[in-house]
């Protein structure tokens, strides 16, 4: 199979940030997805419902001429979070989810949750009227080692979180470990969960071997190989709760090749091209379209887009190494090998 059309994919978890590297790194979103949730953490964070209408106005204005992309708002979790303006939000169509960040877990989190007694009554409204909670799945203890901090997070505080807040709807994002694969199984249909690029594609040593790779460091960080191929498994099987979530996250070359590098990876330009390699190497692209364009969907209780979209295989792209931003320029991610897909 040298080409495959698919509804037009939405992206599950989308950072876009603001001003001019918004203006700079949106376009490549809008040009393959047609909604895109957008992560809220902000300086200072999208915390209320005229955070997030405001937000909304300047992603809108930002667009190119013609595009046709639907920003799907989210509120930041705070212990100081209204329950009744998540309410009255959800309400309005104005927010689709809302983020857990626990405190000082990535980029722009220190707004986040430390205590979750502190949040139970705006959980206990997401439940009731089925507005989704989008979870940062890692503790932030010193004494727990990098790569166990989603595993720990499970059982500390997300699956004691879901037992207490009996219907809350989950979405465990950017998932890089088998304890998180077998989690989500072991779930009822309140619970789903994405999967970046990055972490079909890679493991731990693409930041390790051989010397330190800025542009391979997110948050989660690359697991060992076993973990990765249990995400590739997971995606690549048609579990229907299961989908894209890019997780790109832009950053200024300066932020990223820098003493202590920013944590995250830009890779809108290059994310369903990669998508289908990874996909073709577990003959299994006929379940692209469930991963990118109809789980999704499906969890957050939205139609599946009419619009399509075809990837084409050919001789290997040469995407852009940098997009210019105002903001100053931004690494295009690359997996550190040959990619033959790309969107026509």
């Amino acid at each position: 199979m040298d080409e495959i059309t698919l509804r037009r994919p939405d992206d599950w978890h989308l950072h876009l940030r603001d001003g001019a590297m918004l203006e700079g790194v949106l376009p490549a979103t809008a040009a393959h997805f047609a909604r895109a949730i957008v992560m809220p953490n902000l300086v200072p964070p999208v915390i209320t419902a005229e955070d997030a209408a405001a937000y909304r106005d300047r992603i809108i204005a930002a667009l190119p001429e013609g595009a046709a992309f639907e920003p799907l708002m989210t509120l930041y979790l705070t212990e100081d979070t209204d329950p009744g303006d998540v309410r009255a939000a959800a309400a309005s169509g104005l927010v689709t989810a809302v983020k857990l960040y626990p405190a000082g877990a990535t980029t722009n989190s220190a707004s986040g949750v430390r205590d979750m007694d502190r949040v139970r009554g705006v959980l206990e409204v997401m439940a009731e009227i089925g507005l989704p909670l989008c979870v940062h799945g890692e503790v932030t203890d010193r004494e727990i080692d990098i790569f166990d901090r989603e595993a720990v997070f499970i059982d500390r505080v997300l699956d004691p979180t879901r037992r207490a807040v009996p219907g809350l709807r989950v979405v465990m994002e950017h998932i890089t470990t088998a304890e998180a694969v077998a989690y989500l199984k072991a779930g009822d249909d309140s619970l789903g969960a994405t999967i970046t690029v990055q972490h079909l594609m890679l493991n731990r040593n693409a930041i390790l071997a051989g010397g330190l790779w800025p542009h391979n460091y997110c948050l989660p960080v690359l697991k060992r190989e076993r973990h990765r191929e249990a995400l590739v498994a997971l995606a690549t099987s048609g579990f229907e709760r299961v989908f894209l979530g890019t997780d790109s996250a832009p950053h200024p070359l300066h932020k990223k090749e820098a003493e202590c590098c920013a944590a995250g990876c830009f890779t809108a330009p290059v994310a369903l091209g990669c998508l289908a390699e990874v996909f073709e190497a577990e003959a299994a692209l006929d379940r692209l379209e469930a991963f990118t364009s109809l789980n999704g969907p499906r969890f957050y209780g939205l139609p599946p887009n009419d619009a399509r979209i075809t990837l084409q295989k050919g001789a290997p792209i040469a995407p852009p190494a940098r997009v210019e931003t105002g903001a100053g320029p931004v690494t295009v991610w690359s997996p550190g090998r040959d990619i033959h897909w790309q969107v026509v």
